[in-house]
Order: structure tokens, then C-alpha cells, then sequence
């Protein structure tokens, strides 16, 4: 959804490099999915925690304004899906014309049934040019009886959360009502630091920001709000009843993904991502396998995913927390097996990438070459290993894993020893600049 959001601008002439706001936790998630794609991001900005979408905003707008003041700025959360690309297409040109007028633009999405899981907008009288109104007030959610008089009265809009204003308009209105965000915002931007890739913001300067929503903060108050009707197939993708909605159906209605089969079975969603998984007899159920965990749920109870989730950091579990697949700057590592005092990892380098050179107090560590060539750096040895070829490192041995080749590494390493840790890392030099 991610590499969909980045080029949802392709082939118009709004087309520009994307700048990501992320946690600083996704910024290695986030890099690969634009590499993948082959796609070089104006900038990754890195938050060191969350504070809502207006802060987030603001520190796209300082970067962009430092060069681009007059910059038209399209806010697009990574979460959303959109059907037809055409139609978004004409919407956010006419939303550019607005925006270079002065106007805070957002766009509101055409309703098609009473939603109660959206907030609305209420279109005002139209305004220059044509499609674009002006936003007479923004409604939380509603319950079922108040958002079908909305869906009849044709006069309100799904809230998207996507937006379109000038750099230097946000920061102008921000400032207007709430100073204290752009104050603490400005100050992160000046004590962020490069990180090769990435810009880091100032950390204790964030800590100061308050949280609030690009709604709350600006729209819901400013005299220059205007509002253009959307309708290109969007969802924002919140549980996962929203992504069996918007995908192919089988004729029983079925959404099956992966390695899965389905029997006398109506209206489900079926991912399986590393083994077979077959449902008989059922109706209306999510089922969901990962490495990590897999997830049973009748539809009507989506949302309560996120009760699950309080009762693992309840029970102090890590599943919420540490996936088996583990990105990196260099890939990624999938942990494949695991007991007392072994762990087995299947490696993936990228092409021209590397490793750290490290040492462990704790484990020894076995490499074998599945695919690709790697370059290895074992004490005072530096040599090459190709497939089937296989290394060992013992505990205390500095050493260093590189891929010198155009096309990916794979290797399995195999971990033995007292301690198997990830905090057992000595570092003495690396490329990404990690302590």
C-alpha cells in the first residue's frame, strides 16, 4: 500500500519525488519498499514517536519550505486504496488550483452507504473552479439513523484525510491556531540530524509537541477550508473486513490469498503466507496466517483485533513488538528456527550492501550460501563465498558480511552458544552509522 501511495501520482504533471514522514522504528520497512520500485524518496523524515498528523504535516512543510515555499504539498496517508487512478487524477488538479489561490484543500469521498466508521463533511456553496466547495463544518462520526439522513441529503462527504495546500500556507495557518505545534516543530527540524539515508528529527524538542490531528488543528477552524468530491473508488483500509470489501471476490463471495483452500465456504478472508490453510463449512470468518501468529475472527467482530493486541502487551508478550521478519539497511533476516542455545536465520543482503563490522561475546555463527556471492571478513582473512560455500565465525572473532555482486545474497546462519541476543553486537564500524 505503501509503493501504491508513491505512485499514485504517476503519469501527471503533479508527479514529484515523495517525502515520507515514518517512526523511525519503519525507516528501514519503508526504505526497501521504495527501493523495490525503484524509487529514490525526496527525503525520509524520522520520527522518534508519534504525535498525530499535524505535527507530521508540519515537519513535511519545513522541509519543503526551506527551498519550496510555493510549493503545492498532496498529503496521502500510506492506508488508503484507490480504484480509479483517473478520477483522482482530475480531482487533484483541480485540488492544485485551489491550493496556489491560498486555499487549504481536502477531498471528500462520495458516499455509498451510511458509513458510521468515517467522519463527514458538509459541502458549503461552490467555489472557483467548478468541483471545489467551500466546507461548511467538519461532523465526527455518526450513528447508523444520522448517517443515513446524511447519505439522502447528498450534502455530505466522507472525510478521506487527504489534503492539499502550499508549504508555506500551513505553516501560516498553524501558526494562527496553534502556535505552540509549529513553535516545537521547528525546533525538532533544527536540532535533526542527517542519517544517510534518512533525517532525523530532534528528539527533545518533539517530546515538547503536542498531539493533534490535521482536523483539529487547522481545518476544523480556518475561514479557508475548501472541499472537492472525490469519487475513485477509495477506501481507507482500517480492519481487515475493509480489505475483504475491497478486493476480487470468488462467486461465493470468498477473498483467498496464498497457499489456501476454501470448502463449502462463503463471504471470508483467507490469507496464508507460509503454509496451506484450508476452512471448511464457514461463513463470514477472517482468517489470517503470518510467521508470527494466525488470527481467527468472524466479520462482525473485526475491529476487536485491537483488544487481542492490549491483551498481548497486557501478558507482556512480543508478538506486538518483534516480527520474525527483521528488516535492516542491508535486507532483511527471517528467524526460520530457535531453541535454548541455537537460532537459525535465513539472510537477505541487497545488491552492493553490508553488514557491520562486528564481533559477539556470547554465540558463534556458521554461513552458508544459498544464492549470490558474499564478501567476508573473518579476523585479518577477507575472502569470497559462492553457493553451497559455507564460513565459521567463532565467539569473539570480529567479522563482517558484504554482497559485492549486482543481485541479492541469500544465506542461512546458523547461531550457537550461551547468549543469542541481538544486543550482543560490538560494533566497530558501519555504513548507516548505528552505535
Amino acid at each position: 500500500m505503501l509503493q501504491e501511495t508513491a505512485r499514485r501520482l504517476d503519469g501527471t504533471a503533479e508527479q514529484a519525488p515523495a517525502l515520507i514522514v515514518c517512526n523511525e522504528e519503519h525507516r528501514f520497512l519503508v526504505a526497501e519498499q521504495l527501493r523495490q520500485i525503484d524509487r529514490v524518496p525526496r527525503d525520509i523524515l524520522l520520527e522518534p514517536f508519534g504525535r498525530n498528523t499535524a505535527p507530521a504535516l508540519t515537519l513535511a512543510a519545513l522541509a519543503i519550505a526551506t527551498h519550496e515555499p510555493d510549493a503545492v504539498i498532496l498529503v496521502m496517508p500510506a492506508d488508503h486504496v484507490v480504484g480509479d487512478r483517473s478520477a483522482f487524477h482530475v480531482a487533484v488538479q483541480k485540488g492544485r488550483e485551489a491550493a496556489l489561490t491560498g486555499r487549504l484543500v481536502t477531498f471528500g469521498i462520495v458516499p455509498t452507504s451510511p458509513e458510521t466508521g468515517y467522519g463527514y463533511i458538509r459541502k458549503g456553496p461552490m467555489r472557483a473552479p467548478d468541483g471545489v466547495y467551500a466546507v461548511d463544518r467538519f461532523v465526527e462520526k455518526p450513528n447508523t439513523a444520522t448517517a443515513r439522513t446524511y447519505l439522502e441529503s447528498g450534502e455530505y462527504l466522507w472525510n478521506s484525510g487527504i489534503f492539499m495546500m502550499t508549504a508555506a500556507r500551513w505553516l501560516e495557518e498553524l501558526r494562527r491556531f496553534r502556535p505552540e505545534i509549529t513553535d516545537t516543530c521547528a525546533a525538532a527540524w533544527r536540532e535533526g540530524k542527517r542519517d544517510t539515508d534518512f533525517f532525523r528529527i530532534g528528539k527533545e524538542a518533539f517530546g515538547r509537541c503536542p498531539s493533534d490531528s490535521i482536523d483539529y488543528a487547522v481545518m476544523e477552524r480556518t475561514d479557508n477550508a475548501v472541499v472537492i468530491p472525490l469519487d475513485a473508488g477509495w477506501s481507507d483500509i482500517g480492519s481487515w473486513l475493509s480489505l475483504w470489501e475491497v478486493n476480487p471476490h470468488d462467486a461465493d463471495g470468498n477473498v483467498l490469498r496464498g497457499d489456501a483452500i476454501a470448502t463449502d465456504t462463503r463471504n471470508i478472508l483467507l490469507i496464508a503466507q507460509h503454509r496451506l490453510v484450508a476452512v471448511v463449512g464457514l461463513q463470514d470468518i477472517i482468517v489470517v496466517e503470518t510467521a508470527d501468529a494466525v488470527l481467527v475472527a468472524h466479520k462482525d467482530h473485526a475491529q476487536q483485533v485491537k483488544d487481542i493486541v492490549a491483551e498481548l502487551k497486557n501478558n507482556k508478550r512480543s508478538e506486538h513488538l518483534v516480527h520474525r521478519r527483521v528488516h535492516r539497511p542491508w535486507g532483511h533476516y527471517d528467524c526460520v528456527d530457535a531453541g535454548e542455545r541455537f537460532q537459525v536465520k535465513n539472510i537477505t543482503v541487497n545488491p552492493g550492501a553490508a553488514l557491520s563490522l562486528q564481533m559477539h561475546h556470547h554465540r558463534a555463527e556458521h554461513w552458508i550460501v544459498v544464492n549470490g556471492t558474499a564478501r567476508v571478513t573473518r579476523g585479518d582473512e577477507v575472502f569470497l563465498l559462492h553457493e553451497n560455500q559455507s564460513a565459521y565465525i567463532p565467539i569473539g572473532m570480529k567479522h563482517r558480511l558484504e554482497n559485492p555482486a549486482a543481485t541479492p545474497l541469500e544465506m542461512i546462519e546458523v547461531q550457537s552458544g550461551g547468549y543469542l541476543g541481538e544486543d550482543d553486537i560490538v560494533r566497530f564500524d558501519d555504513v548507516y552509522n548505528r552505535q
